[in-house]
């Protein structure tokens, strides 16, 4: 069922969406080639709890972590490690949060100290990607035509959708309805009505859009080997240009005109 936010509780989103932000922009500080994405992880954790808020991945339905970590062809749900990051390696961070019983999730994802053209090629597309599906964000829209342009960019391009992973409504779960896949039919799924929050969160390959699971039942990887990317935000449908909960003070359109 899709929930219809009201303006309390959008108020409290907005705020977990902050916190997300400034967690998330101290995570990407610290990312450089020697740094391991288990200190990333204890940082997301402790700077989520100073706040008061609670990072709502670590044991989610069993998942071990505070953030997900994926490196090059890992797609999402990759496990933090000991493992010190390398020059021109492609790392995705995804970080969820509660704040005072509300959800945020967001997504992003660098090069590893520069360096790596192809990465950093694939990174702008996957950007893209979700701004071009953000600014369609409008009541009355369909959730089909915001897929299909992301389909379309992501494939104009020579890439790959991701198919078996889509963005999702959120509230006070993690995961609400509806889902939000990258790709679609136009005129097709549900039509956005004010109020609606959910994510956009494109996640795109070099390659194939094919995918596995690892043994540790969590990692989804790229079933080709070729690099992926991930990048998400949290909007609030509003009566016109959409709210980014997890970007605040950026709209839409100064991003993306």
């Amino acid at each position: 069922m899709i929930t219809i936010k009201s303006e309390a509780q959008i108020e409290k989103m907005r705020a977990a969406g902050a916190l997300l932000r400034r967690v998330e922009d101290a995570l990407a500080a610290e990312i450089r080639p020697g740094v391991t994405t288990m200190h990333l992880d204890q940082l997301f954790e402790r700077l989520v709890r100073e706040a008061g808020g609670i990072p709502s991945s670590k044991n989610y339905h069993g998942f071990p972590y505070s953030i997900c970590a994926s490196v090059d062809m890992q797609v999402v749900h990759g496990f933090p490690s000991e493992e010190p990051l390398r020059q021109g390696q492609l790392l995705s961070i995804d970080g969820t949060l509660i704040l005072d019983g509300w959800q945020a999730d967001s997504a992003f994802s660098v090069v590893v100290g520069g360096g790596n053209d192809q990465a950093q090629r694939l990174i702008d597309i996957t950007q893209e990607c979700f701004w071009i599906g953000a600014k369609m964000c409008r009541p009355g829209v369909k959730l089909g035509d915001i897929s299909h342009a992301i389909q379309m960019h992501a494939e104009n391009n020579g890439c790959g959708v991701i198919r078996d992973l889509c963005g999702h409504g959120i509230g006070q779960e993690m995961h609400e309805d509806p889902n939000v896949p990258n790709f679609g039919t136009p005129g097709r799924g549900v039509r956005l009505q004010k109020g609606m929050t959910f994510t956009i969160e494109p996640m795109i390959s070099l390659g194939d859009w094919r995918v596995y699971v690892e043994d540790n039942d969590w990692t989804i990887v790229t079933r080709d080997d070729s690099l992926a990317a991930h990048y998400e935000h949290t909007l609030l449908i509003t009566d016109g240009e959409p709210e980014l909960l997890t970007y605040p003070g950026v709209s839409v359109s100064e991003v993306h005109p």
